[in-house]
């Protein structure tokens, strides 16, 4: 089983980049998560990002905030996003990912959070509001857990900053690809596949990753060729699970996430 930035290799020696994709641990419902977590493997995700609601998603458009409100409001616990966790875990080998809010952790503290998380199947973390000037005591505990770590850098960035974020990032570094929050948009902006280039001109030695913003293959096409090593969707698929009927989910999301990796080849 390979690992985040692993993964991220072997697409690259396959002559692609990769593609994640997001759902939104019990929304609707924890029936309609594992439906379109087995439309992402159907589909042929590469990596999947199991986010954990949180009631203050400042990072989240519209589409993902209405989803962690549904999900709190139907019950979503840490015992069940295990759960679903280990589901994920047992009907694929690739790479899981946790996102959400540094208040989650600092509730259950890193190490207890982290080691849970392991030992259910998740491989790294991304915390959407985490600085990287502050992260020292949960990269401590993430490495000392051997959980991978993916920190958030913006369009702005300055060079020395996304040094300083790619040393801290041992999965890769998620490029937001807007000014703004996640949802989809009528297209990628010329300044994404600018930031895009910048950040592959100054990090050398990590896997960057670009979301927020990406809906279409056409879009997934656009930040390949830009050099992006991962492309992140993950609006559309959360409303996928929520507009279709509980029967049509799976189906649905592999239909679509199976064109967004038909764009991920580098032509």
């Amino acid at each position: 089983m390979a690992g985040v930035a692993e993964k991220l290799e072997e697409c690259r020696a396959g002559g692609r980049s990769g593609l994640a994709t997001y759902v939104m641990a019990g929304h609707p419902n924890v029936s309609a998560t594992k439906a379109a977590v087995r439309g992402m493997v159907r589909g042929g995700a590469d990596i999947i990002e199991l986010g954990y609601p949180f009631s203050d998603p400042l990072a989240d458009g519209p589409v993902i905030h209405n989803s962690a409100t549904v999900a709190i409001k139907g019950g979503m616990t840490i015992k069940s996003y295990i759960e679903i966790v280990k589901f994920a875990r047992r009907i694929t080998d690739v790479p899981l990912i946790t996102m959400t809010y540094s208040n989650i952790f600092e509730r259950h503290t890193y190490d207890a959070l982290i080691s849970r998380l392991v030992n259910a199947g998740i491989d790294g973390i991304i915390i959407a509001d985490m600085p990287v000037d502050e992260s020292a005591s949960y990269v401590s505990s993430a490495r000392r857990l051997r959980a991978e770590t993916v920190f958030l850098a913006s369009p702005n960035t300055s060079r020395a900053r996304l040094g300083r974020i790619a040393a801290a990032s041992s999965g890769f570094v998620y490029l937001v690809g807007v000014y703004g929050t996640t949802g989809q948009r009528k297209k990628v902006a010329p300044y994404t596949l600018e930031a895009i280039r910048a950040a592959k001109r100054t990090i050398k030695d990590t896997a960057v990753g670009v979301g927020f913003g990406i809906s279409t293959p056409q879009d997934v096409a656009m930040c390949v060729r830009a050099g992006a090593d991962a492309v992140i969707v993950g609006s559309p698929i959360v409303r996928i699970a929520a507009e279709s009927p509980p029967g049509r989910i799976e189906a649905r999301v592999a239909s679509y996430v199976a064109g967004l990796r038909r764009a991920t080849q580098r032509r």
